[in-house]
């Protein structure tokens, strides 16, 4: 007769206990750290993908932490026509490359724990904005201040796992919407703490750490710009416990934090960007406006077809009104635009406890939209990775509008969500899994829609690669049947028709680029490549003189480009010996003191040329600016035994082998130079060092056959 009530009591006990355990803010936390690291573990297997090689691989900026200033002075890519000013991406690129050397998977890591990041403090962000004196929460009510919360942990888990950020997240160089986010949404939670503290001397040290983090996310991508119009907007208008004093102080505060980036924006030499030639019409323009509203409101709802290149623009559908009457009835995304735009309208004018809530999601949205709406020209007309910070404002409006909803379809609103947070994980795993390896990367975004001639091109390039030769150029002659003037995939073509041997018509057609190389650089990048392989080809038809000639005009037009002198002063090396080619090194390395393969080379030439002295100088300097290279301390070693420095010889090796410990050459190295010192023991110890690693080598291809 006991039993049943000691059965409620129990039941009501554990339900209370798992309600306040729910509650708490840690489980919280641990649930979007968890669930935003684990659906993203896919991409960490994944290789470098299209600019990842130029970022990464051959980015000279990150190879030394000599250089963290130094990339202040750079825009992101070395040899482009992009403007784009992010020297903390290169940082953050620099302390990849510390730790992990070349290896992806850290790069991959570091991607997924900044949106980790991100995420985290979206939620923090979040809390505080429906927390009470924030100004977009209007009720007392204890039961309401937690439907807040939840809101906010149900936005942070819907914007963690959204398929839709995999660009900027699976994509290495896509990492720039990230480093924005954390630093903004640091900057913005250091504001708010600095507001509450008592003591001065705390506040003397948050004001200054949340502008330093503002500077940063500038610097990490333009978008920061919006985060501080927005954060302006809840400041000046939202927020209520603050007064008229601090909200000018505020205004002032961020145009000194703005007015320090233009001046870090003026360290860069200008660069001409790529001009866009197509004269939009206002109306053209107004339709692309809202076909990108339609196909992000799309991608946010049901996040289906995801890949890069995307586009909504067929210029021939906008050449006469004609033609444009012909495609009204495809213009679905337009109209689905204006339906995103009505339910903004009515959400924002229909009164509610949420409303506040959904107009600062509006204000949100539509700040970060508007630079991406086609409103101006880009190089694009829609990008996935651009929503990474819209669609919080997207996802805030639709809380806004929840919080609305009788308290009866709380529990059945929470269920919904629980749904939506499992089945965007899901897409998002599949989604991270196509970034595994370039093939496959490509193939995919062909497949889905994405046909651009960069993606045909890149493609090509994997079969050309594998000697796939015929395939390869079935592609690239493809492509410029589409885009005749595309001087990439012609370079591309006539590198593929000499190894088939095609010899004259690929020579043709890299003398073609050649000397249309200038014009075509102010509307492609590296345009110069069709002047290094006609030079290589001249070389290794013995005519030396010929390409020496085609490098020397080359080097007029491009005299920032490594790869054009680093052959010219091989060929002049090779052909009038080692002082000749200096000159053109030394002339270089004055004007790029950072670049660690033009002091590797000009060490080698003072080495050659039998001047120890400045042959170890440049060698000392080109190791410090690549803290992962060995090639210049195998050459000081060499250089040391010769004059018979063995300690130094030995000393200098055993910095070789700490930077490349995996490597049995260097071990044999270290043993010839340690025989040499009569310490055969110890040379013999580095001879089983290496044998031991040769073993590790090669034992995964016994066990594979």
């Amino acid at each position: 007769m006991n039993q049943v009530p000691i059965k409620v009591t129990l039941g009501s006990s554990f339900r209370a206990r798992l309600i306040a355990f729910c509650g708490k803010q840690w489980p919280r936390y641990f649930f979007l750290g968890a669930i935003g690291f684990i659906i993203r573990l896919p991409a960490i297997q994944g290789g470098l993908i299209w600019d990842d090689i130029i970022l990464t691989r051959d980015n000279p900026f990150i190879k030394s932490p000599l250089l963290a200033l130094e990339t202040f002075r750079h825009y992101l890519f070395l040899d482009s026509l992009s403007g784009h000013y992010r020297p903390v991406q290169n940082l953050s690129y620099m302390f990849d490359y510390f730790f992990w050397n070349a290896d992806p998977a850290g790069f991959h890591l570091s991607n997924i724990l900044l949106h980790v990041g991100a995420g985290l403090l979206l939620y923090r962000l979040l809390r505080h904005l429906f927390g009470k004196g924030a100004g977009l929460w209007n009720s007392d009510d204890p039961g309401m201040a937690r439907a807040g919360a939840l809101a906010a942990f149900i936005i942070s888990g819907i914007w963690m796992v959204h398929p839709v950020h995999s660009a900027a997240i699976d994509y290495i160089s896509g990492r720039a919407d990230s480093l924005a986010f954390v630093f903004s949404a640091g900057a913005w939670l250091l504001i708010l703490r600095a507001r509450i503290a008592k003591a001065r001397w705390l506040k003397g040290i948050l004001y200054p750490l949340a502008a330093l983090a503002g500077v940063l996310a500038l610097c990490s991508r333009e978008i920061a710009c919006i985060w501080m119009l927005i954060f302006l907007v809840h400041t000046l208008a939202f927020a209520r416990d603050i007064d008229k004093k601090v909200k000018i102080t505020t205004i002032v505060c961020c145009a000194l934090v703005f007015g320090a980036y233009a001046e870090l924006r003026q360290l860069p030499v200008a660069r001409a960007e790529k001009g866009f030639t197509e004269n939009w019409s206002a109306a053209v323009r107004g339709t692309l406006m809202l076909r990108a509203l339609g196909d992000y409101g799309r991608l946010m709802v049901f996040p289906g077809n995801l890949h890069m290149e995307r586009n909504i623009f067929d210029p021939d559908n906008y050449l006469s009104r004609e033609s444009w009457r012909k495609t009204v009835a495809s213009e679905y995304l337009s109209i689905l635009g204006l339906v995103v735009l009505a339910a903004f309208i009515y959400g924002c004018a229909r009164s509610g406890i949420g409303q506040r809530a959904r107009i600062m999601g509006t204000v949100w949205f539509f700040a970060a939209y508007l630079p991406i709406s086609n409103i101006v020209q880009l190089n694009a007309t829609v990008a996935e990775h651009w929503l990474y910070l819209p669609s919080v404002g997207f996802l805030l409006f639709l809380g806004g509008c929840a919080l609305d909803l009788p308290r009866k379809f709380g529990a059945g609103l929470t269920a919904i969500a629980a749904i939506a947070i499992l089945a965007l994980s899901v897409r998002s795993t599949i989604r991270s899994s196509d970034w595994s390896n370039e093939e496959k990367f490509y193939k995919s975004t062909l497949a889905a829609g994405g046909t651009s001639s960069r993606v045909g091109v890149n493609l090509g390039q994997i079969y050309a690669s594998r000697g796939e030769y015929a395939i390869a150029e079935k592609m690239f002659r493809h492509i410029l049947e589409t885009n005749p003037d595309y001087p990439i995939a012609r370079n591309n073509l006539a590198n593929v028709l000499v190894h088939e041997g095609k010899v004259a018509e690929g020579e043709a057609l890299f003398a073609r680029d050649a000397q249309h190389a200038k014009e075509a650089r102010v509307q492609y990048p590296r345009t110069w490549i069709a002047v290094l392989n006609l030079a290589n080809m001249r070389s290794r038809a013995k005519d030396d003189a010929g390409a020496i000639a085609l490098l020397e005009r080359a080097r007029a037009d491009y005299p920032e480009v490594w790869e054009l002198i680093s052959l010219e002063s091989e060929l002049v090396r090779r052909t009038q010996g080692p002082l000749p080619a200096l000159r053109l090194i030394e002339n270089y390395t004055r004007q790029n003191w950072w670049h660690h393969a033009a002091w590797l080379a000009e060490g080698r030439l003072y080495a050659e040329n039998n001047d120890v002295a400045q042959s170890s100088r440049a060698l000392r300097y080109a190791a410090l600016l690549d803290v992962h290279d060995v090639q210049a301390l195998n050459l000081l070693a060499a250089i040391s035994v010769r004059q018979n420095q063995l300690e130094q010889a030995c000393a200098t090796q055993r910095r070789a082998i700490a930077r490349e410990p995996n490597q049995p050459r260097q071990y044999l190295m270290l043993a010839e130079i340690l025989d040499k010192m009569g310490r055969t023991a110890e040379a013999q110890n580095a001879r089983d060092d290496a044998t031991r690693l040769k073993a590790l080598a090669t034992s995964p291809r016994i066990a594979a056959n």
